[in-house]
């Protein structure tokens, strides 16, 4: 007879840390279930595998509380038995960052090679969406194997779930897909009958979609504990389908089948963000808005300002501190994980997620200090004045509008450079402090005289990945600048603004010639969704803030003006209110700020929301002049066009999509639309969902980018646009309705051209790495020892040209004295040559994996060679 096909049985388990159960709820099954999973291993020769569900963190929970079982788990690793890594955690691939993505893993690998081997496979099999560059991440980790359960769909160019997937930079992965979810093996009957009653199906729909007819029974589910009667299963099994082979296996072993049939399967490219036959939860972008900008926050922290400047601080001879930046690393990759950051979960949960972001983002604040204050320590003093240093983290030179603050017991101050040129400045406001805030030790010793702390703008231009320091002189005349004393209008050298009296922005952009009207209109619109998606009321009720009464003022400085924007949006008070139509008795207040620098191109918005309502979308509108089927943003190194509108939307209840195919999308740091000739960018500040809306009949696209939304249901079923049972489960969670304040920050950018010859990835790099400042004043409240001050007031480590390859990290190596650079093609296509010149001379230069391992490739010191649309290239730097 011939066999229909061989069946893996895997066992394994899904590790949710938290859910709408807590950490220390998990740990306590963690801590049960490890001990029956090692007995086993260690005492049934026939029971081979276990597969720990691919992440460390769970294993960190455990040794937490058994460090003395750690060489338990080290022989099971060793001996192959128990299988795990390769992350840290099972995270996310569409809310967090490249940079994130990189670290789970490296560290994740790092743990696991203190115990033994790891599975050297890509798994994530419950994160909602696959983000397109993960083959291109996967291989620079000598990764080549993918498995994962949700976002794909015939309509990316195969309909068998074994494929060849590949990024835009031709990195290439096999993958399986789980069709099915990763627990269809779970708890299996040993009753012949409820056996058949449950496998028929599942084994028809593997079959058919399989290229090898070696399928998958992965055996396990959430927090399952093993399943001690698996091999009367299997007897029952082979029994009951006697033209099929059962057997215990690892997922490798599955792999190498399909990898023997390489030249049947096919290949594709692209995203997997289809609901069509498994939920994807494409808007979970924006539950808990707050959570996802600290997080946004957090990332750029450590990237963007802290690891570059550590790499600064280690060139001049300070310690690179890699054990605080891994723990701050971990402590933000415990929320990576796809509930944990969708914010699919219960409100307690919530409240631990938003606690380790708060301390991640202390510790990395912290740092940042501390090493701005190392340098300028040990620079030589200048008698009788103090210092203010600027520090730019950006791979060129850089000249801004800064907006900063400095400390001093003085009335009056000048500002001059180490050739004693006066500096101009302009005071934007001013208060007395008390010294105890300053150093308690001032007060211990009688001395009551206040400080004056003086936010003031400076124009200045600092060196490229370093800094420069001026000198502050008290009680001497200073270069004060004067506001200019303008009209009403926003001017710079790229754009002229009016804000409107609904509230509202008309932007000229000079350059480009094209006129923006409207810009900055707020859109209140019903949420009948739950955590997991936004749902619209099946009675929809859209309003509109230019339907109430702006507060508008335009204020002139030194180096800038600032729009001031305030409105009440009176709105219904929940969806029953909506739907009825009954009342507009809550409210949104917007307290908007509107800032053009000059010499910026960026716009510049905060707005601080305060939402007294419930089950509402609140989103900003910025209409273009461009009408396209496509818009661009950015992903995890490089960029992905994707459409405006999914046809499918006119199909996916005929076809009974799991939900429907809305476009909404995430975004890194920007989405951009343009007509070849112009285009506007959004760059964001941890927003990451927008949505393009057509007006056909007034010929222009509006980027919608969403601000926050309230639900208050982990759970719910038949949403509009995902009908049938909930996600998760049905539970309240009011705290996810986000009542009460939130800052959002965003900047608006026109630009001639494309977004490649724009630079618009690398000015949105910018945006969320603003020029650091410190202000070196003879008091501290903690004391520090200062060595030889020695130090440069200005320093420029490497410099390379804004366009090309775009910076991702300047980090110190793990593992031996030398920096990592990693950089990336930001163009969907075509290559480009790139390269970059450090202010000392170079010993080594040698491309790694995003390991760290060496590459067997040559590239002349200081070249990046040619570098493929979309990929990242780490080098390591020895001096």
């Amino acid at each position: 007879m011939t066999t229909t096909s061989r069946v893996h049985i895997t066992p394994h388990m899904h590790w949710d840390r938290e859910w709408y159960f807590t950490t220390e709820e998990s740990r306590i099954l963690l801590l049960n279930n490890m001990e029956e999973i090692m007995t086993r291993l260690e005492t049934d020769p026939d029971y081979k595998y276990y597969v720990l569900d691919g992440q460390t963190a769970l294993l960190e929970d455990y040794f937490a509380i058994k460090p003395e079982h750690k060489e338990r788990v080290k022989a099971l690793v060793q001996a192959d038995k128990l299988i795990v890594g390769p992350w840290y955690s099972q995270t996310d691939t569409m809310q967090v960052s490249g940079e994130s993505i990189v670290r789970n893993m490296m560290y994740g690998l790092r743990d696991c090679l203190e115990l033994g081997n790891p599975m050297r496979i890509g798994y994530l099999p419950d994160s909602f969406s696959m983000s397109s560059q993960l083959p291109m991440i996967y291989n620079a980790f000598g990764i080549d194997r993918t498995m994962f359960w949700r976002g794909c769909s015939e309509r990316h160019g195969t309909n068998k779930t074994e494929f060849l997937w590949q990024s835009n930079d031709g990195s290439e992965v096999t993958a399986q897909v789980l069709p099915l979810g990763y627990a269809i093996g779970k708890y299996l009957p040993e009753d012949e009958e409820a056996l058949r009653s449950r496998l028929d199906t599942y084994f028809k729909v593997l079959e058919n979609a399989s290229v090898t007819k070696d399928i998958l029974l992965p055996n396990g589910h959430d927090q399952m504990p093993i399943q001690n009667n698996i091999f009367e299963v299997m007897d029952t099994l082979r029994s009951a389908y006697p033209d099929r082979e059962f057997m215990m296996s690892r997922f490798e072993d599955v792999f190498e089948k399909i990898e023997g049939m390489r030249d049947q399967l096919d290949t594709i490219k692209g995203e997997f963000n289809d609901g069509k036959y498994m939920r994807v939860h494409r808007s979970i972008s924006s539950t808990r808005m707050d959570i996802k900008l600290i997080h946004a926050e957090v990332e750029n922290k450590i990237v963007n300002i802290l690891e570059p400047l550590a790499s600064i601080a280690w060139t001049l001879g300070f310690e690179y501190h890699h054990g605080l930046i891994e723990k701050m690393w971990k402590e933000s990759m415990k929320n990576h994980a796809h509930d944990s950051i969708g914010c699919c979960c219960s409100d307690k949960v919530h409240a631990e997620i938003l606690n380790r972001y708060i301390l991640a983002d202390d510790m990395a604040t912290n740092l940042i200090n501390f090493y701005k204050r190392k340098i300028v320590d040990h620079m030589p003093a200048r008698e009788g004045c103090d210092k203010l240093a600027f520090f730019n983290l950006s791979p060129y030179v850089r000249e801004e509008v800064i907006n900063t603050t400095i400390t001093i017991r003085a009335q009056e101050f000048s500002i001059f450079d180490d050739e004693g040129n006066q500096v101009e400045y302009f005071i934007q406001d001013q208060r007395e402090i008390d010294p105890g805030k300053i150093d308690r030790q001032i007060v211990h010793y009688g001395n009551y005289d206040p400080f004056i702390e003086y936010d003031i703008q400076i124009n200045q231009m600092v060196p490229a990945m370093g800094f420069t320091t001026l000198h502050i002189q008290a009680n001497e005349e200073g270069r004060v600048k004067v506001a200019a004393q303008k009209d009403y209008l926003m001017e710079n050298e790229f754009y002229r603004i009016d804000v409107n009296t609904n509230g509202t922005l008309s932007i000229f952009d000079k350059e480009t010639k094209e006129t923006f009207e409207q810009v900055l209109r707020l859109e209140d619109g019903s949420d009948d969704g739950d955590e997991y998606d936004y749902s619209p009321s099946r009675e929809e009720w859209l309003i509109h803030s230019d339907e109430f009464t702006a507060e508008t003022s335009i204020k002139h400085e030194g180096y800038q003006s600032v729009a001031s924007i305030k409105l009440r949006m009176q709105v219904p008070t929940n969806l029953e209110a909506r739907e009825s139509r009954s009342n507009q008795d809550a409210f949104v207040d917007m307290d908007c700020q509107v800032v053009l620098k000059q010499g910026s191109r960026r716009i510049e918005v905060r707005m601080e929301m305060d939402n007294q309502a419930d089950d509402h979308r609140v989103r900003v509108l910025i209409p273009t002049k461009f009408v396209t089927d496509t818009v661009v943003a950015d992903n995890q190194f490089g960029v992905i066009t994707r459409p405006t509108n999914d046809p499918a939307m006119e199909v996916w209840e005929e076809e009974k999509w799991k939900e429907a195919p809305v476009p909404i999308y995430q975004l890194m740091n920007f989405a951009a639309l343009e007509n070849g000739t112009a285009g506007m960018a959004v760059m964001t500040n941890g927003l990451r969902e927008f949505e393009v809306i057509a007006s056909h009949s007034e010929q222009r696209d509006t980027l919608a980018l969403t601000l926050f939304r309230g639900v208050g249901v982990l759970g719910k079923e038949n949403l509009l646009t995902r009908p049938g049972r909930p996600s998760g489960i049905k539970i309240p969670t009011p705290d996810s309705q986000t009542r009460g304040k939130i800052v959002c920050e965003f900047a608006l950018f026109g630009f001639a051209g494309n977004h490649i010859d724009a630079n618009v990835m690398a000015e949105a790099r910018d945006n969320v790495t603003p020029i650091q400042c410190y202000n070196k004043i003879p008091y501290n409240a903690m004391k520090l020892n200062v060595g030889e001050q020695n130090l440069p007031l200005t320093f420029s480590l490497l410099e390379k040209e804004k366009k090309g390859a775009v910076l991702s990290v300047l980090k110190k190596a793990e593992d031996s004295d030398a920096l990592i650079l990693r950089v990336y093609n930001p163009a969907e296509s075509g290559s480009l040559e790139d390269n970059v010149r450090f202010s000392q001379d170079v010993m080594f230069w040698n491309q790694v994996r995003m390991d760290e391992e060496l590459l067997e490739v040559q590239t002349p010191i200081e070249q990046f060679g040619l570098i493929s649309p979309c990929q990242a290239k780490s080098f390591k730097v020895t001096f």
